[in-house]
């Protein structure tokens, strides 16, 4: 039986990523002002909507041992065509980005379970063809979306007092958490982390699971396209870079092991608020003057985070393995 000293420490290992949250809620709170205000927790939640569910779909993929560089660009492939078929309504503006999403993530699955090609390399080159294509319907340039259609509601409007993008994340996460921790295929997606080939001599669907990870990562990546697309006002052919380190980090900082096998939909959403509040936070220390940190600064500040809360998992989790 383990002694009390490794199972704290599994627990911290597990929950750190809230704790981190609660620490850094409590800590802006004590420090700024209006930082729990009504403003300024609405737009927190609305802007890292997109990053929430292209995170939700790295997740997956991170589950199988799988990794997915083309988020990002899909993203804004699915912002351009949203924005192109916003004129024709809502819904067709929505279904167009999805469909694009599904469509880069369906050749990510076909390329990778057929043609047994890496996940790194396959995704790598479909981030590239994403990119180009978003350039090309775009014409190289931003494509304003209709305002007249209602489209805009996706990514400006609100619900009940909350934002419409945090709804569609937060229905988009509890989907996801059942379908982890409730169903066949959320078990077999773990299973074919933990070891791909002893899932295959079980007669579990290996590939089928690992295909549909990729579906499942770039529809939601065309989703997030689509809020950004109704947020911003336009498809933003360029924007989406640096996406998929995002989501990596999030998931990653919520405590999904990279070499697949582990993982938890709810620690991703808190790793994707944890991110969110850093740079919200250092937004906040530079509106008090005392330091002034450009958009550069802040990325090696957040690099730096993600690199310290690593190497504290890291060492969580030799602790636990070590015996008792």
């Amino acid at each position: 039986m383990p002694s009390p000293a490794p199972q704290t420490v599994r627990r911290l290992s597990r929950h750190g990523v809230v704790i981190a949250l609660l620490a850094l809620i409590l800590f802006g709170y004590l420090r700024y002002d209006n930082f729990l205000g009504t403003f300024n927790v609405l737009s927190v939640l609305r802007y890292n909507a997109m990053f929430a569910l292209v995170s939700l779909g790295m997740a997956y993929v991170i589950m199988t041992g799988g990794i997915d560089l083309s988020v990002g660009s899909t993203a804004a492939l699915g912002s351009v065509v949203a924005a192109l078929l916003s004129p024709y309504g809502l819904v067709p503006g929505l279904l167009g980005g999805l469909a694009a999403g599904l469509a880069v993530g369906a050749v990510n699955a076909l390329v990778i379970t057929r043609l047994n090609i890496l996940p790194f390399v396959a995704t790598l080159a479909t981030m590239l063809a994403a990119s180009g294509c978003a350039l090309l319907l775009a014409g190289n340039q931003s494509v304003s979306v209709s305002y007249e259609t209602g489209f805009i509601e996706l990514g400006q409007g609100d619900l009940l007092g909350f934002p419409v993008p945090a709804w569609i994340a937060l229905a988009a996460f509890l989907a996801g958490a059942i379908a982890l921790n409730l169903t066949a295929w959320g078990r077999t997606v773990l299973a074919v982390g933990g070891n791909e080939e002893a899932t295959r001599l079980m007669g579990l669907p290996a590939d089928r699971a690992k295909a549909s990870v990729y579906l499942v990562s770039g529809a939601l990546a065309g989703l997030a396209g689509v809020i950004l697309a109704a947020q911003f006002g336009a498809g933003q052919p360029i924007e989406g870079v640096g996406w998929e380190l995002f989501a990596i980090a999030a998931v990653v900082v919520g405590g999904t092991l990279l070499t697949g096998g582990v993982g938890s939909v709810g620690s991703t959403l808190a790793g994707v608020l944890l991110l969110g509040l850093i740079f919200n936070i250092l937004n906040f220390e530079n509106g008090l003057g005392q330091i002034s940190l450009s958009a550069y600064w802040q990325s090696v500040v957040r690099g730096a985070f993600l690199l310290l809360v690593v190497v504290i998992q890291a060492r969580l989790a030799g602790r636990t393995e070590e015996p008792a």
